[in-house]
């Protein structure tokens, strides 16, 4: 439950890839938590180090890009943001054979 908190919704899993699926909440990211969050995913969270993140106009990644994270603006003006995952994917040499 803490994990799906961190989500910005909807987010696609896997995205352009075969593997694709669409989470449009918190109650089907924790069904749905372990499809998601494989071992190799949660041992690049784990193992990321802030001075070794990638950041780009994009957001911040992690790892080779398994997880990326980015600021959701809270207000029109973006005065107030919040920090979520917008990507989960399972980049080459570590994919879900789960979500298949």
């Amino acid at each position: 439950a803490a994990v799906a908190r961190l989500v910005a919704y909807p987010i696609t899993i896997n995205p352009k890839t075969k593997q694709a699926f669409t989470i449009r909440n918190q109650k089907t990211f924790i069904a749905t938590y372990d499809k998601i969050i494989t071992p190799a995913i949660a041992s690049v969270i784990e193992k990321q180090r802030y001075e070794d993140l990638f950041v780009n106009y994009q957001g911040a990644m992690f790892g080779n890009g398994q997880v990326w994270i980015i600021g959701i603006c809270r207000t029109g003006d973006c005065q107030q943001t919040d920090i979520k995952i917008r990507t989960i994917q399972h980049t080459q040499g570590t994919q879900n054979t789960a979500a298949r």
